[in-house]
């Protein structure tokens, strides 16, 4: 069974970093596609960033204060998040996808706020 685990969320000030995780099992991990997702008060879900092997992918709104990254050892895919905006305040998730459907953590908030 796939399982995804998201924790690290929190409540940050302007400025500040969080790192996210998201521990995986019932599959692959170190040749699975994983990704983040987040979706903001109020709005649909916004693709953040992807790793596939050591390829990686960024929204433009995160590119250069994000980094995604894995550890194949510990099935675990993480977000470091540096420089937040209020913008960035959402509820996280990871996923991956097999042929058939994807698969989605349970979500963890992060808030970005004085």
């Amino acid at each position: 069974e796939v399982q995804l685990v998201e924790s690290g969320g929190g409540l940050v000030q302007p400025g500040g970093s969080l790192r996210l995780s998201c521990a995986a099992s019932g599959f692959t991990f170190s040749t699975s596609a994983m990704s983040w997702v987040r979706q903001a008060p109020g709005k649909g879900l916004e693709w953040v960033s992807n790793i596939y092997r050591s390829n990686t992918y960024y929204a433009d709104s995160v590119k250069d204060r994000f980094t995604i990254s894995t550890d194949n050892a510990k099935n675990t895919l993480y977000l470091q998040m540096n420089s937040l905006k209020s913008e960035d305040t959402a509820v996280y998730y990871c996923n991956t996808e097999s042929p058939i459907r994807v698969y989605w953590g349970q979500g963890t908030q992060v808030t970005v706020s004085s």
